[in-house]
């Protein structure tokens, strides 16, 4: 037998569980907007400070290549009367690219392997006279060039290094994505047993059977 009362006590209870299952559905929404962003910030900085990176580093590489061929004279037919300036302009392309290059999200080490390639392209490569690698009377600085190869090997070695970073970090930040990821379908599953068992609950309250009038008095 269920009087007035019970019904009101028993509505109530539906009332609070339905009342909190709807809360833990709004704060789990919450919770998972806030992942959402968190990938999308991940997957942007995999881009924009890993991937556009690795493409700042190949220029550059192209460019110091550039710079050793010139160097070492390889190309017999050249006009090497211009070379300085060949030189100093693929120096001044690396160099901005070095700006932007440091204006992304750099690692301790990558600071310290950006700043040793700099130095290096500043000052070890920064050659004003022709006559450092070539003069008339004695032909090619052979003692000079290879200072500069060598240079040019180190520099070659921090690019190396920063390739490498770049793959490192990029396998961390998609790991990251990836933890998050696999929170988000969990909690999208707790999301499901919730409303599952929302649904429970009001049929439970809506359909089921009342206690006839005879049942309460009886």
């Amino acid at each position: 037998m269920m009087n007035n009362s019970g019904l009101k006590k028993k509505r109530f209870q539906a009332i609070a569980i339905i009342s909190v299952l709807l809360l833990m559905i709004y704060g789990k929404n919450l919770t998972e907007r806030q992942a959402f962003k968190s990938i999308s910030r991940t997957f942007t900085e995999v881009y924009n400070d890993r991937l556009v990176v690795e493409g700042y580093i190949f220029q550059i590489s192209d460019r110091l290549f550039s710079i050793q061929k010139l160097i070492d004279h390889c190309n017999l037919d050249y006009d090497y009367s211009r070379v300085i300036n060949e030189i100093q302009g693929h120096e001044k392309g690396i160099m901005d690219l070095i700006i932007d290059f440091e204006k992304t999200n750099l690692t301790v080490e990558e600071s310290d392997y950006l700043e040793d390639f700099k130095q290096i392209i500043q000052n070890d490569l920064n050659i004003k006279s022709y006559e450092l690698l070539y003069m008339d009377s004695t032909g090619v600085n052979t003692i000079q060039v290879k200072l500069y190869d060598q240079k040019i090997a180190l520099a070659k070695s921090d690019l190396e290094n920063l390739s490498k970073i770049q793959m490192d970090e990029g396998q961390k930040l998609i790991s990251k994505a990836k933890v998050q990821i696999n929170r988000s379908q969990i909690w999208a599953q707790f999301e499901v047993a919730l409303l599952i068992i929302l649904i429970i609950v009001i049929y439970i309250f809506l359909f089921r059977k009342q206690p006839k009038k005879q049942d309460i008095f009886s």
